[in-house]
């Protein structure tokens, strides 16, 4: 089976990683979240892997370094979102620092993504 550029990169793969656990994660929020918090954390993981697959497939650098841009922007929106789930007990402290330290070095791999899309823009 063909790869695309996407599935190649490991940021991506960590990113897949990261969202299986969301889905895994949300599906023993209360119910009566399916329409915030489960819908919001799922929804963000999604965009992270989405727009990461969209700027690889861009040619423009400026294309791409704004998807890398939206990528880390979701994340972020993933760790308030965690953020607020911790607060309110829906994770326990024990998954939620899991979470934190499986972000980190994702929010560093994407950086360099942009960084790198941006660098070849300007050369």
């Amino acid at each position: 089976m063909k790869q695309y550029s996407f599935e190649k990169l490991q940021v991506w793969q960590d990113c897949r990683a990261l969202v299986k656990r969301i889905y895994i994660l949300t599906s023993k929020f209360p119910e009566d979240e399916k329409f915030g918090l489960i819908s919001q954390l799922r929804r963000a993981g999604v965009s992270i892997i989405s727009n990461i697959a969209e700027g690889s497939s861009r040619t423009s650098p400026k294309d791409k370094a704004n998807f890398y841009t939206i990528a880390y922007s979701s994340l972020m929106e993933v760790v308030s979102q965690l953020i607020i789930s911790n607060d309110l007990d829906y994770i326990q402290q024990d998954d939620y620092m899991a979470l934190r330290d499986e972000i980190y070095p994702i929010s560093f791999k994407i950086n360099a993504l942009h960084n790198a899309t941006k660098d070849n823009n300007q050369g």
